[in-house]
């Protein structure tokens, strides 16, 4: 079995010196030594987190590269795809997503626990629970024409959009075996090979891509081809590296699987809701500006603006997942000082991140669009709109680091409440009022949207900042008893070490 990360045999003489006799760290005393707890902690983030930011940055840019492609194609065929991606591929993902969120927290504390037989099983009952998703989403892929018509789009993207979202039925199903692979993975610190496969399978896309469009000339249903085929590459090479060399986390196919699988359900459910309200929210300026004068241009050049911010949030989505991992590993030993630490230094690193993107999009701002299309004017309202993506690309920056947090500690529910407050009660409808009433069109439904994303991102700030992580070791398991089901794992009270 690999050891995390976390602690071990991967310790250096200098951070042996910083811990007690309980492997957490001890008070530090002056400024060198925060100055070493902040190198180490940023060696361990970064080694686990580079990987995974890798590997889905390379997931992320097969949807990009197949919009760049689809955007030489012409302006319809871009907004056809941006739509269908952004909105019916975003609202699958993100309910897909959220419901591998819940294996994320159990694996991650399980493995902190050294209760590693039960990843395996873990891993398929998430995989149970997503197939079963995949079935239920199915019938917004289906009748995506009719959906995004009632939803405002003109017919000239909504019929496209819908025939490509029917193409790419076979990718949603490549994620109830990608996710929870991937979680497995990721809970035991084994994120080189998911960086590797994502690699090789972003090459493999624009391979396809070339091919299919370019090539044999195939236009949208190419694209979708291609799409497929990577996304299930993905997902099979991580399942299969899982059965063929992880045999301490996967000891075989097991009934146990279907058992207590509600309450599963229901710690996914509350995982799922975190996460969507998150994703959704930017899904719906989509929705929006197809309202508006000149929607292919609008929601085009919207788009394009959303790929660049979207590639700029798979590397802290990596940084997420990162986080999750530290913390419920953390908590999972008992290290309260480790896990808070750790979190104080992912937060400080992220927001450098997004203030470097920031400006290098505001000093970039007439020339990036160039790499998604020909037209000059969508170039021109690509251009107008990179104030809002710098400003969108530095709170994004925060943001997913807490929510990793969230999920590493057990706290979906609070941080769904906050996200529907500062979203839907505030943010959504300041959008519209901006965009529609004030008549400043796309730029008005961002400048609202990122008021609440500014305002959710305080909240969860003040949230952290009265974290007491001495309390939240308390409330986390140091074993996993067979008799208690998920759900009451997270809930469970160990008095051990809690007056510490």
């Amino acid at each position: 079995m690999e050891t995390p990360l976390l602690n071990g045999s991967s310790e250096s003489v200098k951070e042996k010196l910083l811990l007690g006799p309980d492997g957490d760290y001890r008070p530090p005393k002056g400024v060198k030594q925060l100055w070493e707890i902040f190198w180490i902690e940023t060696v361990k983030l970064w080694a686990l987190g580079g990987p995974m930011a890798f590997s889905i940055i390379c997931q992320f840019s097969m949807s990009t590269v197949t919009t760049i492609f689809a955007g030489h194609l012409g302006d319809v065929e871009l907004s056809a795809i941006s739509i269908s991606t952004s909105v019916i591929g975003t609202f699958s993902f993100g309910f897909m997503l959220g419901m591998g969120s819940a294996l994320e927290t159990l694996c991650g504390q399980a493995f902190g626990a050294n209760q590693v037989h039960m990843l395996g099983i873990y891993m398929q009952r998430s995989m149970i629970i997503l197939f079963v998703t995949c079935i239920i989403l199915l019938p917004l892929y289906i009748f995506a024409t009719p959906l995004l018509k009632l939803l405002g789009q003109q017919d000239q993207i909504a019929d496209p959009a819908g025939y490509y979202t029917i193409l790419i039925i076979p990718q949603l199903f490549s994620l109830f075996v990608n996710f929870p692979t991937q979680k497995f993975l990721q809970a035991q610190s084994k994120v080189g090979v998911t960086a590797w496969i994502g690699l090789i399978a972003l090459l493999l896309h624009v391979f396809f891509l070339w091919l299919f469009i370019s090539v044999l000339n195939l236009g949208i249903a190419g694209a979708a081809v291609a799409y497929n085929i990577t996304n299930w590459f993905v997902a099979l090479a991580q399942f299969f590296y899982v059965i063929g060399w992880c045999k301490d986390g996967w000891t075989g196919w097991s009934w146990a699987a279907f058992r207590e699988i509600w309450s599963f359900v229901r710690l996914s459910l509350a995982s799922a809701i975190m996460l969507c309200l998150e994703i959704w929210y930017m899904m719906s300026i989509n929705i929006l500006t197809g309202h508006l004068n000149n929607a292919v241009i609008a929601v085009g050049s919207l788009n394009i603006c959303m790929s660049l911010n979207g590639l700029e949030a798979m590397i802290f989505i990596g940084v997420n997942a990162a986080i999750s991992v530290r913390v419920s590993n953390e908590l999972g030993y008992g290290h309260p000082r480790a896990a808070k630490y750790s979190v104080y230094v992912t937060v400080l690193q992220s927001l450098l991140i997004g203030i470097v993107c920031m400006v290098a999009v505001l000093l970039a701002r007439n020339h990036f669009a160039i790499i998604f299309t020909d037209s000059k004017d969508m170039q021109k309202a690509v251009a107008d709109l990179a104030g809002l993506l710098g400003i969108t690309m530095v709170l994004n920056s925060i943001q997913p680091v807490i929510s990793g947090v969230a999920v590493g500690g057990g706290w979906q529910a609070l941080v769904a409440y906050i996200n529907l407050g500062s979203y839907y009660v505030f943010g959504l409808p300041l959008g519209f009022l901006l965009g529609y009433k004030a008549n400043l069109g796309v730029k008005g439904l961002w400048g609202g949207m990122i008021a609440g994303t500014a305002l959710q991102t305080f909240l969860l700030l003040v949230v952290l900042y009265q974290t007491n992580w001495k309390k939240e070791v308390c409330q986390k398991p140091f074993t996993f008893p067979n008799h208690r089901t998920p759900w009451e794992i997270l809930l469970i009270q160990i008095p051990t070490n809690c007056s510490n």
